[in-house]
């Protein structure tokens, strides 16, 4: 079995939708919502719902290169929410919920800013998204893991999720797995 695994941290919104966005994608192994970007160690839910840690939901991404290349996790990370609105997507308001990319390598950092470079003529209004490097990941209470997949029919999950993966699926033309 090959052992390839590579680790990138995203942060567009709320965790539940980016982490059901990149489970079902390819070449990911693994999915973990969690908190990062912030100052406060150990943080819990309702302490980042504050706003007062400096930790944005984030989703760590572990995957294959062989399989899946982090130009493609860019895109898809891109088409699920928007780069150009601060500390906000959609309803959801506050630091918590900015656009956040964590490298976990001096080689993604220069991937991403190539990546970014290249696509900010697609939008209207600058690309606010944060890039730093990762310094340490705190994954989430075990009940936000798998959230969209485990309850499919609860209100966020309906309104907000469904669609974005809707939209997500026909903008790459099929299924994502």
């Amino acid at each position: 079995m090959n052992d390839s695994r590579e680790e990138i941290v995203f942060g567009g919104g709320c965790f539940w939708c980016v982490e059901a966005a990149f489970r079902e994608v390819k070449g990911v192994i693994e999915t973990i919502p969690g908190y990062a970007g912030g100052f406060v160690p150990n943080p819990r839910y309702e302490d980042v719902c504050r706003g007062d840690t400096g930790h944005a939901e984030v989703v760590l991404i572990s995957y294959d290169p062989h399989l899946i290349s982090l130009e493609r996790l860019l895109e898809i990370f891109f088409q699920i929410h928007d780069p150009t609105s601060l500390n906000r997507q959609g309803g959801d308001v506050g630091t918590q919920y900015r656009s956040i990319i964590l490298y976990s390598s001096e080689e993604q950092r220069i991937a991403v800013e190539n990546y970014m470079d290249k696509i900010k003529i697609n939008y209207s209004r600058p690309l606010v998204t944060e890039l730093k490097r990762l310094d340490k990941f705190w994954p989430a209470e075990d009940y936000h893991r798998d959230y969209y997949w485990r309850n499919p029919t609860q209100p966020y999950c309906r309104a907000v999720i469904a669609p974005k993966l809707e939209k997500l699926s026909k903008k790459n033309n099929r299924p994502l797995r």
